[in-house]
């Protein structure tokens, strides 16, 4: 046991000098699409392929007919049904936030900001069913990212303690009680 413990200890030793940050160069810009600010019902769980099942997004506990909010701004996209159930999808440059099942309020070509209502969240293709639940997504370029992101959430990774910054570390491999260690943010 003390072997192994000593064993994950040098490896994450190792792995501090790594420059890669771990902290996003900017800070969280976006709002959360529920107001108040949701459970998270279902994380973001992405496929270890492109093509492979996973979780593409996060599911938002929320109630029939509540207003989804845009989490940041940009152009509607696409406002309409899509396999049945209402789907928003708000555009900003290479990145784009997708909302369902939502009865859209806005159309394609709209302006919208941070925080403007785009629907109502509907109960018809809501994961979470019987109850509604709000599937919120996001993507840079093609890639899916973690839309937690956006508003200062999202997965943690143990870091040294006292440090602002550092390499990720191979959190699998060490006991959670390790002294000296802390949970911290890591950047997408």
């Amino acid at each position: 046991m003390l072997t192994s413990l000593a064993h994950a200890l040098g490896t994450l030793l190792l792995t501090l000098g790594s420059p890669d940050p771990v902290f996003p160069t900017e800070p969280a810009e976006g709002v959360w699409p529920l107001e108040p600010r949701p459970e998270v019902v279902a994380g973001f769980d992405p496929p270890a392929e492109e093509w492979g099942a996973g979780h593409r997004g996060v599911d938002l506990s929320g109630s029939l007919g509540q207003p989804v909010l845009a989490a940041h701004a940009g152009s509607v996209t696409y406002a309409g049904r899509l396999a049945g159930r209402g789907v928003v999808v708000v555009t900003r440059g290479a990145e784009r936030t997708t909302y369902e099942p939502v009865d859209a309020l806005v159309e394609v070509g709209d302006t919208v900001t941070a925080g403007q209502v785009l629907g109502r969240l509907e109960l018809f293709g809501s994961h979470c069913w019987p109850r509604a639940c709000l599937h919120w997504g996001l993507l840079r370029g093609e890639r899916y990212l973690d839309p937690l992101t956006l508003v200062g959430s999202g997965p943690v990774r143990l870091l040294p303690l006292g440090t602002g910054t550092g390499a990720p570390l191979a959190a699998q491999a060490l006991p959670t009680t390790a002294p000296g260690l802390s949970l911290g943010r890591v950047a997408p």
